[in-house]
């Protein structure tokens, strides 16, 4: 374990320092640190492409092996999982029915045997009730799921849940034990990041603060996005935010604009589309792309929620391969 701890630390020091160093994270410095971190060339994949595999669930359970080499085959060369169960320290899926859990060296075995890397994971802590006087309890989840994740071989670990907020003190006390989940990833040379959904997106007052009764439509809007308050209050040497570029047009925002006034912050994206990415129409994937390029971003996930017409995710998740291979702006 130390031996591991030490290599991913070794490889963090650029990415950690590069946090308040812009220069550090132009695009072929990014395409550098992730070879650094592990990502290895696949016979049919031309580009890196990351795929969330959040994205299959059971797809994927149900034949792991046979499973992630269909992955491979189709571009995909790096994974971020999903699933992690703190109690047992495995992975498995959010269905109740779901009885497949996998230990962690377990899971590295089979997507290093298909020829992939796992290079980010999703997990957060069950306990909702985010106060000081609960910091411990915080702090117990992340040091054993950093150990958990260390032995993956992860860089980044993401909490992809938003915590209960209702005013601007509710999220500063939320970034302080964000700041602090940072501080212990990062002695293991893994990187925090943050996932925002369309919530994050919603506006909150001061405490104490109510709404205007009497403001008209066109008047300038009260109180801050949680998500802004989230950047603007963690530690940029702690934390990064992985940006999912559709949950902000949910969330009616321009992506553009998020990696155009936080270049420095976020480090991650998460592609995702009404379901096939690029079907829709109503995501600019040239412009979002050529902006993550541009402030150097590390990675990029493929991610799709369930089909609504009953076709199966993998068919999703090859479709969306091929849009990425064959798109000209995509590296």
């Amino acid at each position: 374990m130390s031996n591991r701890r030490t290599f991913l630390k070794n490889i963090s020091l650029l990415t950690l320092g590069g946090l308040a160093s812009q220069s550090m994270l132009a695009s072929n410095k990014s395409a550098e640190f992730l070879a650094s971190a592990g990502s290895v060339s696949n016979n049919a994949a031309k580009k890196q492409m990351g795929l969330q595999t959040y994205s299959l669930g059971q797809e994927l359970l149900k034949d792991m092996p046979n499973g992630l080499q269909r992955l491979a085959k189709m571009g995909y060369t790096e994974l971020e999982i999903f699933g992690y169960k703190e109690d047992s320290g495995k992975f498995g899926d959010y269905s109740a029915d779901n009885t497949t859990f996998i230990a962690p060296k377990d899971y590295k075995k089979m997507v290093d045997d298909a020829g992939m890397k796992i290079t980010s994971s999703h997990l957060s802590p069950s306990l909702r009730d985010y106060t000081k006087e609960n910091m411990s309890k915080f702090e117990e989840f992340w040091k054993k799921a950093t150990d958990i994740h260390a032995e993956l071989g992860v860089t980044c670990m993401v909490q992809p849940s938003l915590p209960q907020i209702e005013n601007e003190d509710d999220a500063k006390r939320v970034c302080d034990i964000f700041n602090r989940a940072g501080e212990i990833t990062k002695s293991a040379g893994i990187l925090w990041g943050y996932h925002n959904h369309s919530n994050e997106f919603k506006r909150v007052l001061k405490a104490g603060e109510k709404p205007d009764p009497n403001r008209k439509p066109w008047d300038k809007p009260q109180g801050t996005y949680i998500e802004e308050l989230f950047l603007k209050n963690t530690d940029p040497s702690k934390v990064m935010f992985e940006l999912d570029v559709y949950w902000a047009v949910m969330g009616q925002q321009d992506p553009l604009e998020w990696l155009e006034d936080y270049p420095d912050r976020f480090k991650l994206l998460h592609i995702k589309d009404r379901w096939i990415i690029g079907d829709s129409g109503m995501m600019n994937f040239p412009n979002i792309f050529k902006k993550g390029y541009e402030i150097g971003i590390l990675g990029y996930y493929v991610e799709l929620e369930g089909d609504r017409k009953g076709r199966t995710q993998f068919e999703g998740v090859e479709k969306s391969a091929q849009y990425l291979q064959n798109a000209d702006f995509v590296k």
